[in-house]
């Protein structure tokens, strides 16, 4: 097999972590599928993880070398990471199911913004006019894409615009406990752990009639392209990708996740946007994506 040149290393991985966002935007739209279907979201996002589980043990089988499994350190992180993932698979099914696909991905994509204000009172990041502007626009972008401002004529919930936001900051603390858990280990072997804990955290709380109805019900072969998609293939595919991928050019590609499921939402499933969403969501996503590729850039 012959050596890949850099140049092209880098565009393979912008097309890993592409598709990784373009599966992660279909399995919204799937979750949203069996959410209506009269499935519960804590089981949506079980089965999510199991297969997901899955793929990452048999990464980790087929790469076992420097796993790092001996370090506490690793451990500990790992499963900080599992937990986030964990709130971000549940907060974002709750949020669909109490709103819409796309306004619970676009939500979730809130994310950096919300960082931001932690870091802030936490004094690890300095505030600055640009930065305040930029959390203020998203904020406007929050309020057109959920119509809080008339709650009662909206087809979003507070349950559902607040899941939405744990949404992304469970993904934050996902992002958080993989960075501190890295250099103790291989991406595979935290993933396993992540998502060993995953489903440990989701067993327990879950409907354990409808866990069970899943391995006989006609639409099973959905859990598993829900989970193949949403946690199997693309998480690997991801990190792979990351490899090779710059952080400014990775917060740009990932803007494919909310518009492939709004799109999805729309498209598919017959979710309206009016035009005050429409801008909502084009604020949030442009507002996001120029604050994380600035930050990068710094």
């Amino acid at each position: 097999m012959g050596i890949i040149p850099s140049e092209k290393w880098a565009g393979l991985s912008t097309v890993f972590v592409a598709t990784a966002a373009l599966c992660w935007g279909l399995s919204g739209g799937i979750a949203a599928m069996l959410i209506a279907e009269g499935w519960d979201a804590l089981v949506v996002a079980l089965y999510r993880g199991v297969v997901g589980l899955v793929f990452v043990v048999f990464w980790l089988a087929l790469r076992p070398r420097d796993s790092g499994l001996a370090s506490r350190r690793l451990w500990f992180w790992s499963a900080i990471a599992g937990l986030g993932v964990a709130g971000n698979f549940v907060f974002y099914f709750l949020s669909i199911r109490e709103g819409s696909v796309a306004v619970a991905a676009t939500l979730m994509y809130c994310a950096p913004v919300f960082v931001y204000l932690v870091s802030f009172a936490l004094r690890l990041e300095s505030p600055s006019p640009l930065k305040w502007a930029a959390i203020a626009t998203v904020m406007v972008g929050i309020v057109l894409l959920t119509g809080i401002y008339d709650i009662d004529a909206s087809d979003v919930t507070i349950i559902g615009v607040v899941a939405g936001l744990l949404a992304g900051l469970s993904y934050a603390v996902f992002i958080f406990g993989f960075k501190y858990a890295a250099p103790h280990g291989s991406p595979q072997a935290i993933l396993v752990i992540a998502f060993a804990v995953l489903v440990a955290a989701l067993a327990w709380p879950a409907d354990v009639e409808q866990i069970v109805a899943v391995l006989h019900a006609p639409v099973w072969p959905l859990f598993l392209v829900l989970g193949v998609l949403g946690a199997g293939l693309s998480f690997i595919i991801y990190i792979v990708g990351l490899n090779h991928t710059t952080p400014g050019v990775a917060s740009v590609v990932a803007m494919v996740e909310p518009v492939t499921a709004s799109l999805f939402g729309v498209v598919v499933l017959g979710e309206r946007l009016v035009g005050l969403q429409i801008l909502g969501m084009g604020l949030i996503l442009v507002t996001v994506t120029a604050l994380s590729v600035y930050s990068h850039a710094r």
